[in-house]
């Protein structure tokens, strides 16, 4: 049978239907408008709602989308922001290659051949990225698999094809990481993390920004830093850190996307790094804060084309 509407009545109809729509939509903006906002804990009366404060308003009109992770043993410290949203890793990823290479040797109880010492110190302290691709391939991917499994870095997913630099992270995982490298543990032996925290305390100077910006004078610097631009979500910024000293041992993720330059990512990063450093370790008025360079670099990891 077939029906026939009126003019009249498909006009109230029409009108019906608005009248509907316009409640679900007005209910539903809310829920559309919220933002994960950064979450901390501390063993130290006070600081938890400082750090928030301070790291909301470093982010404040910032139109990156920031992931944050932050722990200091000393303090029993904790800032989360976003930490299992995955995003793309770029050079970040090479702490991991570099952990997996020493994991491994370790189970096989060897010690780097001198082969593996330069393919990892230009890894981490030039950012090369052909050094990168040599170690990648060398492990494989089962091996990059089974150290992510050791380190209980679970939501991890190695780029596939050889583009390490796409390999997914979170801010929670390399959290993960991070402690691993500066603390006793059964997946890295000492030699180990020493080894990681050296190289990643001699990154070339125009290299070494984000994480750092604003540590004092008293505490010393391990940086790693990753940068990629694609067609979608703009560039990714990233920056892994570890400071100890003054009688503090901490370490921080920031990791970022949707950025419109290379250089709007690195000014997020050193905004939140300036805040995190300036509450977590008090200073006086004579001690220094790092300055990051006025020039940043890094290395552009391949990609397929897009």
């Amino acid at each position: 049978m077939t029906h026939r509407f009126s003019r009249r009545a498909k006009a109230s109809a029409a009108a019906l239907g608005a009248a509907l729509l316009i409640p679900t939509i007005a209910a539903a903006t809310p829920a559309a408008a919220t933002t994960p906002t950064v979450s901390c804990t501390s063993g130290k009366a006070g600081l938890a709602a400082k750090l928030t404060k301070d790291i909301t308003a470093a982010l404040a009109n910032r139109k990156s989308t920031v992931a944050i992770g932050l722990y200091d043993r000393s303090t029993k410290t904790t800032c989360t922001l976003r930490g299992t949203t995955a995003y793309d890793s770029a050079s970040t990823v090479k702490v991991t290659v570099l952990a997996t290479l020493l994991w491994d040797a370790k189970k096989h109880n060897r010690y780097l051949t001198s082969t593996e010492t330069s393919l990892a110190t230009a890894m981490i302290t030039k950012s090369d990225n052909d050094a990168t691709s040599k170690l990648w391939k060398q492990l494989g991917l089962t091996k990059i698999k089974g150290f992510l499994a050791a380190a209980k870095m679970t939501k991890t997913v190695p780029g596939s094809g050889g583009y390490w630099g796409l390999t997914q992270e979170n801010a929670a995982d390399e959290q993960k990481l991070l402690q691993l490298v500066t603390a006793k543990n059964s997946v890295l032996s000492d030699n180990s993390r020493a080894y990681i925290q050296k190289l990643m305390g001699q990154v070339v100077s125009d290299q070494r920004w984000g994480t750092p910006a604003g540590a004092p004078s008293t505490v010393s610097v391990h940086v790693k830093n990753g940068w990629l631009q694609r067609s979608t979500h703009g560039w990714r910024v990233h920056s892994l850190g570890t400071f100890n000293g003054a009688g503090h041992d901490y370490m921080m993720s920031v990791l970022t996307q949707d950025n419109s330059t290379m250089d709007y990512g690195v000014t997020t990063i050193q905004n939140v790094a300036k805040a995190i450093h300036k509450d977590l370790v008090p200073t006086t008025a004579k001690t220094a804060r790092y300055v990051p360079t006025s020039r940043p670099s890094e290395a552009f990891v391949a990609t397929p084309a897009q």
